[in-house]
């Protein structure tokens, strides 16, 4: 018996050594590891041996098993860095210190927005946050004063998913996480609150020129003692007056968001139209561009912070329509529809 142990011993280290593809590796694996292969046929001769014999041999037929194991899943390993090897040496040779052709592509113009609304936030002393598409029900809508059942989650027709969490209908769906996450420094320390967060939403609308059922929007909020809504006007304001790089026109009206108390709509005379109507105002002349407000005192203590102490403000500044105003596009649906002679016009100009 143990000389059948050495034989497939140097039959598995001459066959595995010959083996030039896994589908040949695969066949040696069950020829000799197999239900019906060689080394299991060893153990079905043991029946007429003694205990002690039996133990013994047991222990060398387990040693060529791993023996066998081993040989053929090095041999794989090799194979497999002689094919990466092969496909590298195939790839053309370039030189990656050649400077880029910075003529060639653009970035999406809401990109471009972003970054901008980014740079302008942060030389105001704003942490620029990111957060999960993927959130559960009690972000986007339990910790934002909106219960189970509450008639205000009519107003966002959401993509639930079949584990129960949903696609977020707003960026709103990070503040909960961020009071909690920095709301120990303002107790503490007396560190205000001051962040944005970028990001994508979705929400089954019905698409037109100024709806798209994904979006991007930008969540801010800050969070001090007497925080008010004179501080969200300035914001807005520097904001505004940065991007566009001139005076716009605004209003500020009342409007209801359960996670703010008072809310408001801060809308932007459309610059399309220049304020006369047109599909992507719905001919009013005004484009909703930032639901705003001061936090409700139910979002603060959900978010660990007392609100008989410290005030805050939240707006939701929408990227999208921001950039329409910016680069004069006249349909939402243009910017996510993937048309480089819509997109490719768009550069950065700063």
């Amino acid at each position: 018996m143990d000389e059948k142990i050495i034989s497939l011993k140097n039959e598995i280290t001459e066959k595995v050594s010959a083996a030039q593809t896994t589908a040949e590796l695969d066949a040696i694996r069950v020829e000799y590891l197999g239900k019906k292969g060689s080394i299991t046929a060893l153990l079905k001769g043991m029946k007429d041996l003694s205990p002690e014999e039996k133990k013994t041999f047991g222990a060398k037929v387990n040693e060529l098993k791993e023996f066998a194991t081993q040989q053929i899943d090095d041999r794989a390993k090799a194979l497999k860095e002689q094919e990466i090897a092969k496909e590298l040496a195939s790839m053309p040779i370039f030189d990656i210190t050649t400077p880029a052709n910075l003529d060639r592509g653009s970035y999406h113009p809401i990109t471009l927005v972003q970054r901008q609304c980014e740079t302008i936030f942060k030389s105001m002393g704003f942490a620029v946050i990111d957060y999960p598409e993927v959130v559960t029900d009690y972000e986007c809508f339990e910790a934002l004063n909106i219960p189970k059942h509450h008639p205000a989650r009519d107003m966002q027709d959401t993509y639930y998913l079949s584990n129960g969490q949903l696609l977020k209908s707003h960026t709103s769906a990070a503040q909960n996480a961020i009071l909690k996450k920095y709301g120990k420094n303002l107790i503490e320390n007396g560190v205000p609150i001051k962040a944005i967060f970028p990001g994508r939403c979705f929400r089954n609308e019905a698409t037109d020129a100024c709806h798209e059922n994904t979006f991007f929007q930008m969540e801010g909020v800050m969070v001090d003692k007497d925080i008010s809504i004179s501080n969200l006007i300035y914001f807005m304001k520097t904001m505004l007056s940065e991007v566009f790089r001139k005076d716009i026109k605004v209003r500020l009206r009342p409007g209801f968001f359960p996670f703010v108390e008072p809310g408001f709509e801060l809308d932007i005379s459309c610059l399309i139209c220049g304020g006369e109507g047109c599909p992507s105002c719905k001919q009013s002349g005004w484009l909703e561009l930032c639901p705003c407000g001061m936090i409700h005192p139910n979002v603060l203590r959900e978010g660990g912070i007392d609100p008989e102490e410290y005030t805050g403000f939240a707006f939701g500044l929408g990227l999208t329509r921001l950039a329409m105003m910016k680069y004069g596009v006249k349909d939402i649906r243009d910017l996510n529809s993937g048309r480089l002679k819509v997109l490719e016009q768009f550069t950065d100009d700063e």
